[in-house]
């Protein structure tokens, strides 16, 4: 039997782990020969975090658990002949798991713009960006956030890292002495960017950027993006000298191309097994898989992993014919420690309640902690706490 997982991020990393505790043979194929952890990467653009200390080496996560790594460009998704065509070779399945992650919902312009999403060397570029800002003496800073109206949840899954990351940059910029200097402006084409995240949560976005010394620019379509600036489709612009833009996500075009069920957006169809609708031997998990019935959720790194888990678990019990399975809709929720750079701010929501916990100063080392934590645990260094 050959298991094969596509892609080496949160949900692919897990899946392998979980496939090995259940002592199965499995090779994760990834283009990549790192996971690299998104949600610390905000510090990297104002010096807090270093590159290389945000990567873990997927032949080290590899060797440490069992699984095979294979570290290759995937080119085609062949489900009728269960085939998945790289740059290099054309490797055969028996069981596969998709956990590719997602594209970007593409806009005019968008390659004058660097987003803490893309791909991870994108990270460094900001910090340069930022500190040639810096040499200057003053400038212009727009960051912000799209959506894909096609899929809610695709939406405000990266406001998050936009949040953090502006208010990580007005923190730099207060100890450079320019935050007087820079202007630094928040914007998203949507009337009320973050209320997904509740709205208790929401109600005190104000006053977070008041603090923190960012304008606002939100209810207004983007037109394009060019080298200086952000032009809304009611002919207003922002001027720019660093754009940081996330955009809304949709599919991948390899799996665009894969013959699997999708969603409009471009999303894998799956069940509340994260199975792929209408295949017994296909898993889809992690950013790419369509979320359904929950249009509050979001697509995260926990998300991703509680995927991972769900699949895994009703793979197994699927082969060794046992009837128990679990679905990932009873655990959804979203979940966020959104740091600020001298503090954060914990978020939880599900269908039925909103929380949030202000946590001053020791927020931020929370998260930082976590990071550390994070490596160190998926390495089998120290104990992991279930949910983590």
């Amino acid at each position: 039997m050959k298991i094969l997982i596509l892609g080496g991020g949160f949900a692919g990393v897990e899946a392998a782990i979980k496939l090995r505790k259940y002592g199965y043979e499995v090779s994760l194929i990834s283009e990549r020969d790192y996971m690299f952890i998104y949600p610390v990467s905000i510090w990297i653009p104002v010096g807090k975090r270093n590159f290389e200390d945000t990567k873990l080496n997927l032949f080290d996560l590899g060797k440490k658990h069992g699984f095979n790594v294979i570290i290759e460009k995937i080119t085609r998704i062949d489900v009728t002949k269960q085939e998945i065509h790289t740059d290099k070779n054309v490797h055969a399945f028996d069981y596969l798991f998709v956990a590719l992650g997602m594209g970007k919902v593409h806009s005019k312009g968008l390659e004058n713009t660097h987003s803490i999403c893309g791909k991870p060397n994108e990270s460094v570029i900001i910090k340069e960006q930022l500190e040639n800002l810096v040499t200057k003496g003053k400038g212009h800073i727009n960051v912000g956030f799209g959506g894909n109206p096609k899929d809610p949840t695709a939406t405000s899954v990266r406001g998050g890292p936009a949040f953090e990351l502006v208010f990580n940059i007005s923190l730099f910029l207060k100890e450079k002495g320019l935050r007087d200097k820079v202007r630094l402006t928040f914007f998203a084409p949507m009337e009320e960017p973050g209320k997904r995240m509740g709205q208790r949560a929401y109600a005190k976005m104000d006053g977070m950027f008041a603090h923190y010394h960012v304008q606002t620019h939100f209810g207004k379509k983007i037109k394009e993006f060019t080298h200086n600036a952000v032009v809304f489709k009611d002919g207003t612009e922002l001027a720019s000298d660093l754009t940081l833009y996330i955009s809304g996500g949709e599919g991948l075009d390899v799996i665009k191309e894969s013959g699997l069920p999708l969603n409009e957006a471009g999303f894998i169809e799956i069940n509340e097994l994260c199975r792929v609708e209408g295949y017994r031997n296909i898993y889809a998990i992690g950013d790419g898989a369509a979320i359904i019935d929950h249009p509050w959720a979001a697509k995260q790194g926990h998300v991703a992993e509680v995927m991972a888990d769900v699949s895994t678990y009703n793979f197994h019990h699927k082969i060794t014919h046992q009837g128990k399975r679990k679905s990932y809709w009873e655990k959804l929720h979203i979940i966020c420690v959104m740091d600020t750079g001298d503090g954060a701010a914990f978020v939880i929501r599900t269908r039925k309640k909103e929380i949030i916990i202000p946590l001053p100063i020791v927020g931020h080392w929370l998260k930082k902690g976590w990071g550390w934590y994070y490596k160190q645990s998926k390495m089998k260094r120290m104990f992991r706490i279930p949910g983590m």
